[in-house]
């Protein structure tokens, strides 16, 4: 367990949990060893003097002072330590998940995601600062006192030693037998939790069908499957329960039966075989303990080898020596690439001189948007070569090839803050001037002339504030100010109104001038003013030349057209 969560945190933060963990071993060890002054204790206590305890009670004190402070040191540096690590865990996780390629975020990622850098961090981290001291004095202080007991009578020592193989055993048993179980849990935690983002997400399809009083059976269905999860993995970790419980248990009966045994012979007097069973009883608490303690840390040891398969996912390869391109023509050479066992791409061969502009038109699941995700380094080619400027992409820093490509996809995403805050990620040290031009350029300005705070009006999250054709203009102006070379354009005047539609054009219009752009279009004002154009189908090129040249020769692409003309 502490091995996953030093690999999980990084070498750096090894230090301060090592020396916890060893503060808190020490912090076992003597409070088992301050009830070993119990035994002469009531060994003085039931004598016939019993004013010979006063210096073994004072002894005793001192030692539990000893641990109480101990105790105090271990808790503060379990909670300054999970503290410390909890945020240096967030920070790793996020410089991770910054460094991946975009293509790894789909399929069920957010509710993946959610779900572990929400509660699974900090059920993960929650170890250090909760776990970790009641687990190390239930494995130790006990173990201490049976060894305690064993200095004080080998016979009765030997019984309680007998035990400890025992519960390992148990504990070792019902871990390994709960591990299926937990993992199943967990992934159906992970799907649950996702269900209910498209559910929230799913609310103005639901509400506009009439259909927001119904159950949504996809996240019913989830949720039951977590609750069965949820029961085997209860069930699953029930032998161990009973199994540690009867073994407790009957470790008492024995100390008992073999200390009275002994007793009545008089090998042994009756005050240290008391004073031996209140040991033994103080054994029992912190094993009864490890139960529950050992499930919340199956809980954790399964988020955090969650957490460090995700840590070790690994982001597309840097170049040990980048290149830099002085061009910015495009070309894919024989680009295959393959998704879900399914052939996206197919020997995809293609040029695009700098200054030109492509538009890819095609049906849905042609391998459009995988030709813009591919020259972005989204994901890697399988086979043959994406090229920036005659430089494989590959060969490239991602910093050198996203400063030279501006992408407006069709869904825009903003943050939750200003326009101008939103603006200025194109370019953060761009000046007021500037920001204000891209604006105009992009008729974003229209936009925040009527907003009631201006270039402070809050767009809400996710852009919820703003129309869809207002958050195209905010993507326009952000893609104007960065003011790169290359332009991906993904079907960003699909489902707008007339109005924002001719606005967004004017300003793509403007985004163009001058760069190199590959655009995903099916609008025919879009694909018009495109220099070439490239009808894809099943990952490959079935027509390619100018709009007017496909138009004449009458075929798919005219045929796709078709609809638009009449």
């Amino acid at each position: 367990m502490i091995r996953m969560l030093l690999s999980v945190l990084g070498p750096e933060h090894a230090p301060p949990v090592r020396r916890t963990v060893a503060l808190m071993t020490v912090t076992g060890i003597v409070e088992g060893l301050s009830y070993a002054l119990l035994v002469p204790l009531l060994r003085a206590l039931l004598g016939s003097t019993p004013g010979d305890a006063v210096p073994w009670l004072i002894a005793f004190g001192a030692a539990f002072s000893v641990f109480a402070i101990l105790r105090y040191r271990a808790d503060l540096s379990g909670f300054r330590a999970g503290t410390t690590l909890l945020r240096g865990m967030y920070h790793r996780l996020g410089d991770h998940l910054a460094r991946l390629p975009m293509g790894w975020y789909g399929g069920n990622r957010v509710g993946e995601v959610s779900a572990l850098a929400g509660p699974g961090v900090l059920q993960a981290m929650g170890v250090i600062a909760h776990l970790l001291a009641p687990f190390v004095a239930a494995c130790v202080t006990p173990l201490t006192i049976v060894f305690v007991i064993l200095a004080f009578d080998w016979r009765l020592g030997l019984a309680a030693l007998i035990a400890v193989p025992v519960v390992a055993v148990i504990q070792v048993r019902t871990g390994r037998s709960s591990a299926a179980t937990d993992e199943e849990a967990a992934r159906r935690g992970t799907e649950a939790t996702g269900r209910v983002i498209e559910y929230l997400q799913a609310q103005p399809v639901l509400r506009a069908g009439g259909r927001a009083e119904e159950r949504f059976r996809l996240l019913d269905d989830s949720l039951r499957d977590l609750q069965r999860a949820n029961r085997r993995s209860t069930l699953s970790a029930l032998p161990g329960v009973v199994g540690l419980t009867f073994t407790v248990q009957a470790l008492f009966t024995v100390l008992l039966t073999l200390g009275a045994f002994l007793a009545l012979g008089g090998e042994i007097g009756a005050a240290e075989v008391v004073a031996i069973l209140v040991l033994a009883t103080r054994c029992a608490d912190p094993l009864l303990s490890l139960t529950d303690i050992d499930g919340k840390l199956r809980g954790a040891r399964s988020v955090l080898v969650r957490l460090d398969a995700l840590l070790r996912t690994e982001p597309l390869p840097e170049p040990p020596e980048p290149v830099r391109p002085e061009r910015h023509d495009l070309e894919f050479e024989s680009a295959a690439f393959t998704r879900s066992g399914r052939a996206v791409l197919d020997g995809l061969s293609l040029t695009v001189h700098e200054g030109q502009k492509l538009a890819l038109v095609g049906p849905s699941g042609a391998g459009k948007s995988t030709v813009l995700q591919l020259l972005a380094r989204f994901h890697d080619v399988d086979s043959g070569a994406v090229r920036v400027g005659g430089v494989d992409v590959r060969s490239m820093s991602t910093d050198d090839l996203m400063s030279r490509i501006a992408i407006v996809f069709q869904d825009v995403y903003l943050f939750d803050g200003t326009i101008e805050e939103n603006v200025r990620l194109g370019r953060p040290d761009a000046d007021d001037a500037e920001v204000r031009a891209a604006a105009t350029a992009a008729r974003l300005d229209e936009v925040i002339e009527r907003l009631p705070g201006g270039w402070s009006a809050n767009v809400g999250e996710g852009g919820a504030l703003l129309s869809g054709g207002e958050r195209q203009r905010v993507s326009i102006a952000r893609a104007l100010l960065k003011d790169a070379p290359i332009v991906l354009l993904d079907e960003v005047t699909s489902a707008l109104d007339p109005v924002n539609e001719a606005a967004v054009h004017e300003g793509i219009e403007r985004l163009m001038a001058g760069r190199t752009v590959v655009m995903v279009a099916h609008r025919l004002r879009t694909v018009e003013r495109a220099d070439h154009v490239v009808f894809l189908d099943g990952g490959r090129i079935a027509e390619e030349g100018s709009h007017g040249e496909l138009a004449r020769l009458g075929g798919r692409y005219a045929g796709f057209l078709e609809p638009q003309i009449a």
